[in-house]
């Protein structure tokens, strides 16, 4: 015997996983903007900016 939802979600696919999954994937996308953004600044403060110059 098979049990089927009302919308073939799986069982732990509740309203509130869904909105921790919604926030978990926020987070990590701005970690991820703020590890470029000082990526990218590391790299102008160093000098690297004028690569295009040098070449």
């Amino acid at each position: 015997m098979t049990f089927v939802t009302d919308d073939n979600r799986r069982p732990r696919d509740s309203d509130r996983h869904r909105q921790q999954r919604s926030k978990n994937l926020f987070v990590f996308f701005c970690l991820l903007a703020m590890v470029a953004a000082f990526f990218v600044l590391t790299i102008v403060r160093m000098g690297g900016g004028n690569m295009m110059g040098k070449l």
